[in-house]
């Protein structure tokens, strides 16, 4: 079993972040929750339709998934004027999980993508059960790249300058 939840020190990084920091972190959660939800419909809206109903557990993925981005995308905020950071692997990891949280959590007769590749009997019969294991398999790559990020802050921090 793979241990994706952030370590003791991991959780020390988190305690000493600034209020910039969780500010971000907090930001980032609410625009992923919309950006993902909006379009797919998990959050209701008058913009978008879906004629396939919103899973049980689409809500609570969207809701893991968009705190774990939120909380990823304030490690790469700095409270001095550091350099900018090249885009390492948990980021690209983190990428990764916020791809498939959108694949996961969308209705699979609506993506195009998946209907032109094996049409809209595959998308319900082929697609849909499939969905459940991309929302897993997006949260643990979103968690694991947190934790990347988490370890790296403690093994590299930046200086100050």
């Amino acid at each position: 079993m793979v241990d994706v939840a952030p370590s003791g020190p991991a959780i020390a990084v988190l305690r000493s972040w600034s209020l910039r920091q969780w500010s971000v972190a907090a930001a980032g959660a609410v625009a992923t929750a919309l950006a993902m939800g909006l379009p797919t419909d998990v959050i209701p809206n008058p913009v978008f339709d879906r004629p396939v109903p919103v899973t049980w557990w689409s809500i609570p993925a969207l809701a893991v998934a968009s705190i774990l981005a939120g909380l990823l995308l304030a490690t790469y905020v700095r409270d001095s004027a550091a350099s900018p950071e090249r885009l390492d692997r948990p980021g690209r990891i983190g990428g990764v999980g916020g791809l498939l949280t959108f694949f996961a959590v969308g209705c699979p007769v609506c993506n195009k993508l998946v209907v032109v590749a094996i049409g809209t009997t595959g998308a319900m019969e082929l697609f849909a059960p499939l969905q459940q294991v991309l929302a897993i398999a997006s949260v643990v790559l979103l968690a694991l790249a947190l934790r990347g990020r988490l370890r790296g802050a403690l093994s590299c921090p930046l200086p100050a300058s």
